[in-house]
């Protein structure tokens, strides 16, 4: 078994990444290189812009290369709940945006012709109890009526159709989600940057940010120092120290884990999910899981309310195993090829956060729903910066300290407890 993302492992090696010292003055300095980080690359070099990405580690490491491969329209909060906190109008607002989050993607693949087996295969959320069924419906009802006549409603029966599992009593399937090879297409993203001349920096963590008097920011890594006009901070959770106390205080990092397993043949593929969608349940800690490009099952979830590292991955792997076991028996003896975890960076209320403060701009917080919505919105912040910030669908969020929060996420034991005693009396 390899401990490390199979997405970052089926990649090839990004070819043309900067080397050499930090220096001299560019037009945006792009701090991150995931998803957000290489879309915003990506759309500034399009306007003419000279652009530099650094990234503390791998490009494309971490949330961005470590997740279910997922990329879904609609929200991660229930809709009857987002309606009633936030009124019908914008709660329909942020559900086209995630729908148009998923269009961006499609695009982007499109033009750059990225080879990342990107399909409209739909997501089907099972009812993990039957109590779920009548929650489902009503859902499916606001939708239809209010913002996606797409989705469809599926009874038991029907669910025989589609997964070859009798523990689920229905489900919602939205059709307008896709899967992908985020590896690829983060990869692809990265060398579509590089064509345009973006100049892309492993290895280099930020230390220090200063804002000049005549304008613009200077940027102190350990590879050097560099000037831009404008800053994109766009770094999902922020562990390893650097300039980043405010964000840190408002992203709780939460592990999330994956385990793959060995290729099935193509027939027992199509007996399990003739499909092919991507998954996941209704529980507050459920799973997710979707069929790979070359037949194996991947399978994941919040295991355990937990930080990312090989100890914690193996525990969580082991238990992700006996997951899958009771959603299919018949893969039990199964072996399981990859295990891997990571963070998500989560938000209080599970919406991005993205806007401008002090004169930097910033976009993160995508809470596991981030595949679509991180592209979706590098290209939003491009936009901001080159003087249309109203395509930003989230700057009007306050976005206030999480109380108590200062440094790592002491009270992670205590959130697992309480949506476990949930699941147990929902």
């Amino acid at each position: 078994m390899k401990f490390e993302s199979y997405w970052l492992d089926t990649v090839p090696a990004i070819k043309g990444l900067a080397t050499g010292e930090v220096e001299g003055r560019a037009d945006v300095i792009v701090i991150g290189g995931g998803l957000t980080g290489l879309s915003a690359a990506l759309s500034l070099v399009k306007f003419g812009a000279d652009v530099v990405v650094l990234e503390a580690g791998r490009m494309i490491g971490e949330a961005s290369g470590r997740n279910g491969g997922q990329c879904n329209t609609g929200l991660l909060q229930d809709y009857l709940e987002v309606v009633k906190q936030y009124g019908e109008e914008r709660a329909r607002g942020f559900y086209t945006t995630f729908c148009a989050a998923v269009d961006t993607v499609e695009r982007v693949v499109r033009e750059e012709r990225i080879d990342c087996d990107f399909a409209r295969v739909g997501k089907l959320k099972l009812a993990a109890k039957p109590e779920h069924v009548e929650k489902l419906a009503l859902t499916f009802d606001m939708l239809r009526n209010s913002v996606d006549p797409d989705v469809r409603l599926l009874s038991q029966s029907d669910l025989g159709n589609e997964i070859d599992s009798d523990i689920f009593h229905g489900g919602l399937l939205q059709p307008g989600s896709a899967s992908l090879h985020v590896g690829r297409f983060g990869a692809g993203l990265a060398e579509a940057s590089l064509k345009r001349g973006a100049r892309l920096f492993e290895s280099t963590p930020v230390t220090g940010i200063k804002r000049e008097s005549g304008g613009g920011f200077r940027v102190t890594t350990h590879r050097g120092t560099l000037q831009a006009k404008y800053v994109l901070v766009a770094t999902g959770c922020t562990t390893n120290g650097g300039p980043f106390g405010w964000i840190r205080r408002r992203i709780v990092p939460v592990g999330s884990f994956i385990i793959v397993t060995e290729p099935l043949t193509p027939d027992a593929m199509d007996a399990l999910l003739p499909k092919r969608r991507n998954y996941v349940t209704t529980m507050n800690i459920g799973n997710y899981f979707r069929p790979t490009s070359d037949n194996r099952l991947l399978f994941g979830g919040r295991a355990r309310f937990a930080m990312s590292n090989k100890k914690s991955d193996a525990k969580s792997g082991r238990i992700l195993g006996d997951m899958m076991s009771q959603v299919f028996p018949q893969l039990r003896e199964t072996e399981i090829d990859y295990c891997w975890g990571g963070l998500v960076d989560m938000t209080q209320d599970r919406f991005p956060r993205a806007g401008e403060r002090n004169g930097m701009h910033y976009s993160m917080g995508y809470s596991g729903h981030g595949v679509q919505m991180s592209v979706h919105m590098g290209q939003a912040m491009a936009d901001a910066m080159n003087g249309r910030p109203e395509l930003n669908p989230w700057k009007d969020l306050r976005w206030p300290a999480i109380p108590g929060h200062f440094g790592p996420p002491w009270f992670l034991p205590f959130v697992g407890a309480y949506y476990r005693v949930k699941d147990r009396l929902s």
